[in-house]
């Protein structure tokens, strides 16, 4: 490399890309466009510590005239071995000494070729497996095993060398730098120099020239790149504040010093070193030295099924095929079972998948073959019919009208994705099965990569600007809403062309009229889209049939030894490696429970398996809308379009699932079949023409388009597609290319044209089948799961108490939705007794007809001392009053705190003691077995405890639990709901129903629930919870938690609203709360605008009913009629009674004989006898 070349170029080789989380903000995509601007050949990255970007970094590369350097920044153990994990000083253990106070240094490394860059898979991943201490590190050994082909330098200051010189040790340094020539051999290790105008750089300088010139190391220049453009800088400094959570205005916090941290043109990094040219020269022969190619692939490493001797994986995939069919077919196989099975292994082999049928088909086998419940299927692979032969899925494919197509195309080549549910609580049992049998280097989760949302970034930005809290809920709730989980990037709501431009009108108009505002969008756009941290793929697991390390870098999760693929699944599957997705599915654990709970309660065995769709008993529930708690059909909008469709097949359940979201929603499909099904609506055909030709395709759904399926059949049928031709044609559909869909417009009109059909039925097809692809569903995915909402919906139906104790357990750690199941029982006539220590378990049980608490729900009290208590009960039997219940407990259970804790949740209600007077006593009873169980744990027994005592309770001094009176019932279940976070033997609110319909336009649970109303209203319930708080200006304000009898809603009073009704917010208060819902992150919020509270009487009492008239108008009949009203009435809410005399109004209140229980029947009374405008209720004082 000589001449203009070499003179007027340069290569960046220290770049942070975003993959340095929170501290890199250098985009990929950016930084190659600067790059090929600036005419520079090369561009490497070099992470902190991990490879993550690696590949997206090759990726990003192909659009550009750059050539990519793979590198890391990697992090060496301060000369100790890996698995050491402690901190070592080089000097005086000063900010001059080893970085993060000793505990690694830096160095830089690129790659010169394949088998280096996968010498430096291995060096990454080896260093997270063995080497972590606070980061991934590498030691000597690592270096001198991985070594080959690699090219390293001294790295940035905090690099060992550099850490040496700046202590004033240069035969240290020299003698490292010297070590690591001879690791990475000679002309690999190069002396690095950076000018940022730092004194920790300027210091060394000359040394480090001097160990350049004295062991002949070549130099090389660098610039410690994390932005991409001078001006990111700020946003750079906002993205180390979100990492640190400081402010920008703290002095004190961590920030780059010195400046320059961007991509430099080539001009300005030979002017920084004008004295050294070589080390520029240097960047560009190291690009010359380097070639990056990664091997892509499909399928590439597909894992191996160890098949028995003789067989291959083809071989022994037909015999299991066939097997199979013989297990599903037992009275005989049909001939086009037999010839779609046959059809389908062909399509399988050639393909090259046998064996990953037999990989899937093992471990969900295993499973199920140990007790673990597994899903009928997921997706499209349920339209394969040797996967149900396989019991992979259990839907038959060609009774539901399923197609393999759809899963494996013939026509092109894409990888099989079977989606498999698991009981979530043994999801990791089958993990660690694949992960046992298939080799623990070859198995892997997969790694996710978090960025930084624009609602996050305008709340970030705000936090990190100083700003009020509240400007940054202000911007937030003025952007559009996100639309299945996706918002609207902050650039896109200035950009009239992005189709969602019209509703960010609020948010520009806030942007324009604010400057707080236009600042905090400002920062935020600078750090949007980058890079936050990284998570663990909910489902994914990476099977290989090679080593993991020999394909792509590693890494280990220091939590729980997890071994996870540094590059995503995108990155991974373009290699060569196959994901298999195990999900873990809360409903099927509620099915595994419920199904044991029926075995304890009743003795039946149920094999929902073998259960046929058609249960009378299910339908029944299905079209009363009683699904509070079936899977897919929970929802409020979903029952009431159950109760409007009636479902009475299995093919209801399957296009419900299907129809329910938000594209056939807002074609109104969904009502529409609702209404045709039921004779509301005539069946209307697309196209007189095509009425005949469509009917065996749509007869099922009543004329609508709901499944893919269908329009693959349509154009199969009426068009002459093949399936895997009408399976592309969808996609094209889907996607929207104007040139990919002219084609095959061509092709479908022309087939449809050979089948003697004119050209205006055509056209009317093609223009509904375009817009429908896109909320066509895939009925494979709908069909098995809608199998699991038909089993969740049989055993709410046909074995209620055993299903909602299940259910009930499965949500004991959300208490919001305990609260709805629990108020379902009740509406469903079960009855929920509180805990027991005799009866509970530690688990929600039914007992008979009922449903007993969970133990093990208790606050304080925990599995581990239930399961104590309930191994130690099975020997010595139940306890028959309290003090006999300590001489059995175990000593774990013997705790004061656990002990107070079960009184107050009524778990010894059923020994014949109250509440109340338990709490008196058992502080002094747990002290007097307390050493008595001690001594027992070691072995040590009172030899005559028993001596000359023949009567119950041994020698012990027994504290006599006195006859009291129990709490009344607002302070019982007070304790109760904080010991179980809810209210089980009675609820405060039981009897004032009429109360919450008086004084709130909308229930609690209606605006709490997913989709429930929100916006401006009235809501009425009883405050569970009232945390204050004081915002920066040093005004009080309040959140509280406000609950019905089904569900409850945080509600924020603000300082404003706060100063005028504190004196309402208290603890078990019912009170009436006007304000504005509003949808936040996770669930529903209500902002205060004003709070008042009925009058309710400690018994419960409610009222007043306040009667107004004139006084002319009371007359001795209109009080004798009044008293007959009020008589036939009776209850606890006071009547007032107030006269209006010209401008005066007097107000009495009548005797106890006229107390009534208000009703809607009694204000229908009094409004015909007095007049709508002269009744009222909950208002108003009296005077006498």
């Amino acid at each position: 490399m000589e001449g203009a070349v070499v003179g007027d170029s340069f290569v960046h080789l220290h770049c942070h890309t975003e993959f340095s989380m929170l501290d890199g903000a250098a985009r990929v995509h950016d930084l190659f466009k600067g790059a090929e601007r600036m005419g520079m050949p090369a561009l490497a990255i070099t992470d902190h510590g991990n490879l993550f970007g690696a590949y997206e970094f090759y990726k990003a590369s192909k659009n550009y005239d750059v050539k990519p350097i793979i590198g890391l920044e990697a992090y060496l153990t301060p000369r100790t071995h890996r698995s050491e994990r402690k901190r070592v000083q080089f000097g005086d253990g000063t900010g001059e000494d080893v970085a993060s106070k000793g505990a690694y240094t830096h160095m830089t490394m690129w790659a010169s070729d394949k088998q280096a860059m996968h010498n430096l898979f291995k060096l990454s991943s080896r260093s997270s497996l063995e080497g972590f201490f606070y980061k991934p590190r590498a030691d000597r050994e690592l270096l001198s095993e991985y070594g080959r082909g690699l090219i390293a330098t001294t790295g940035c200051p905090s690099g060992e060398v550099q850490t040496f010189l700046r202590l004033g040790q240069y035969e240290n340094a020299r003698a490292a730098a010297a070590e690591f020539r001879d690791i990475f051999g000679e002309g690999n290790f190069y002396v690095e120099l950076m000018d940022h105008g730092l004194s920790i750089e300027n210091k060394v300088r000359r040394d480090l020239l001097r160990i350049a010139k004295d062991l002949n190391l070549p130099l090389v220049a660098t610039n410690d790149l994390h932005y991409v453009h001078a001006e990111d800088a700020d946003a750079h400094d906002t993205l180390l504040c979100v990492s640190a959570g400081s402010r920008k205005a703290q002095a004190d916090r961590f920030k780059f010093d010195g400046s320059g941290y961007y991509l430099k043109s080539p001009e300005e990094m030979r002017a920084l070193f004008t004295e050294l040219p070589e080390a520029c020269d240097n960047t560009l022969a190291i690009a010359e030295r380097i070639e990056t190619v990664f091997d892509e692939g499909i399928g590439t490493y597909m894992p191996r099924f160890d098949c028995p001797e003789g067989e291959t994986e083809d071989s022994w995939f037909h015999k299991e095929v066939d097997k199979g069919l013989h297990y599903r077919y037992p009275d005989g196989v049909p001939d086009e079972v037999t010839e779609r099975a046959a059809f389908e292994s062909q399509i399988i082999s050639t393909m090259g998948f046998t064996g990953y049928f037999l990989v899937v088909a093992d471990f969900i086998n295993w499973a199920k073959n140990n007790g673990i419940r597994v899903g009928p299927g997921r997706g499209s692979g349920a339209g394969s019919m040797c996967a149900y032969a396989m019991r992979i899925t259990d839907l038959d494919p060609l009774k539901h009208g399923l197609l393999f197509e759809r899963f494996l195309n013939p026509e092109r080549i894409s990888m099989p994705d079977f989606d498999i549910d698991f009981d979530d609580r043994r999801r990791g049992e089958v993990i660690q099965y694949v992960t046992h049998k298939y080799g623990s280097d070859k198995v892997a989760q997969i790694i996710t990569y978090g960025s930084i949302k624009a609602k996050a970034a305008v709340k970030d930005a705000s936090r990190v600007l100083d700003m009020p809290f509240a400007v940054g809920e202000k911007i937030t709730k003025a952007m559009p809403a996100d639309v299945m989980g996706k918002g609207v990037p902050l650039p896109d709501l200035f950009n009239p062309e992005h189709k969602r431009y019209a509703e960010g009108q609020e948010f520009r108009d806030l942007y324009d009229s604010d400057t707080d505002v236009k600042t905090v969008v400002e920062a935020a756009k600078g750090i949007e889209g980058l890079k936050r941290q990284w998570g663990v793929h909910a489902a994914g697991v990476i099977m290989s049939n090679a080593p993991l390390q020999d394909v792509i870098p590693v890494m280990k999760r220091e939590s729980d030894g997890a071994i996870i693929t540094q590059f995503d699944y995108p990155g991974c599957e373009s290699l060569g490696l196959i994901k298999m997705d195990f999900l873990g599915l809360r409903n099927l654990t509620v099915i595994a429970d419920a199904v044991n709970n029926i075995k304890i309660n009743r003795d039946i065995d149920i094999d929902l398996e073998e259960l046929p769709l058609t249960d009378p008993a299910t339908y029944d529930l299905l079209q009363r809308g009683d699904t509070l708690g079936v899977f897919q059909l929970d929802g409020g909008p979903m029952r009431q379009l159950l109760r409007s469709m009636q479902p009475d097949c299995f093919d209801d359940i399957s296009a419900v699932g299907a129809l329910y979201r938000p594209g056939p929603m807002g074609a109104d499909s969904h009502n529409k079949y609702a209404r045709r099904k039921t004779g509301r609506e005539k069946v209307e055909p697309i196209h007189p023409e095509l009425a005949e030709a469509l009917e065996p395709i749509l007869g099922e759904t009543y004329g609508l388009i709901v499944y893919q399926e269908q329009v693959m059949a349509i154009a199969q049928q009426l068009a002459g597609y093949t399936l895997g031709a009408a399976d592309m044609l969808r996609r094209a559909m889907g996607k929207k290319k104007k040139a990919e869909l002219d084609a095959h417009y061509e092709r479908f009109s022309k087939g449809m044209k050979e089948r003697g059909f004119h050209q205006e039925p055509i056209d009317v097809l093609w223009n509904i089948l375009l817009p429908f692809s896109d909320y066509a569903f895939n009925k494979a995915h709908s069909a098995a799961y809608g199998v699991v909402s038909y089993w969740t919906a049989y055993l709410k139906a046909n074995y209620p108490t055993e299903y909602m104790a299940a259910l009930l357990q499965s949500v004991r750690d959300d208490k919001d939705k305990s609260a709805g199941y629990l108020a379902e029982c009740r509406r469903m006539g079960i009855q929920v007794l509180p805990p027991d220590v005799n009866s509970s378990e530690s688990a929600f049980t039914p007992v008979g007809k009922d449903i007993r608490f969970g133990l093990g729900a208790i606050r304080n009290v925990g599995d581990k001392v239930v399961s104590a208590w309930a191994k130690e009960r099975a020997q010595v039997g139940k306890a028959r009053d309290f003090h006999d219940f300590l001489d059995k407990a175990p000593l774990l259970m013997c705790n004061k705190r656990v002990i107070e804790s079960l009184i107050k949740a009524g778990g010894f209600d059923e020994l014949g003691h109250t509440r109340r007077s338990l709490m008196t006593v058992y502080e002094e009873a747990v002290d007097s077995v307390i050493e008595l169980k001690k001594n027992e744990e070691h072995g040590q027994f009172d030899l005559f405890g028993d001596f000359g005592n023949t009567s119950d309770g041994g020698g012990l001094e027994r504290h006599p639990i006195p006859e009291l009176d129990e709490w009344d019932k607002r302070t019982k279940l007070a304790f109760e709901r904080e010991m179980l976070g809810l209210y089980v033997s009675d609820h405060p609110l039981n009897g004032l129903e009429h109360v919450l319909l008086q004084h709130g336009k909308h229930s609690v649970s209606s605006v709490a629930a997913e989709g429930g109303f929100r916006g401006e209203t009235t809501v009425c319930g009883l405050i569970t919870a009232v945390t204050r708080r004081v915002n920066k200006k040093g005004a009080f304000y309040a959140v509280i938690m406000l609950e019905d009898l089904e569900a409850s809603i945080e509600v924020t009073v603000f300082p404003k609203v706060y100063d005028v009704v504190a004196q309402y917010l208290a603890p078990d208060t019912i009170v009436s709360v006007k304000g504005v819902v509003e949808e936040a992150e996770d669930r529903a919020r209500m902002r205060a605008q004003d709070v008042h509270a009925p009058q309710v009487s400690s018994d419960g009492g409610v009222g007043p009913v306040v009667l107004t008239l004139p006084t002319v108008r009371c007359t001795p009949g209109v009080v004798g009629n009044l008293k007959q009203v009020l008589s036939g009435h009776p209850g606890g809410a006071e009547v007032h009674l107030q006269l209006r005399n010209g401008e005066k109004l007097t107000t009495f209140r009548l005797g106890n004989g006229f107390h009534v229980a208000p009703s809607s029947p009694l204000f229908a009374d009094l409004k015909a006898l007095l007049g709508p405008s002269a009744v009222s209720f909950g208002k108003g004082t009296a005077h006498g």
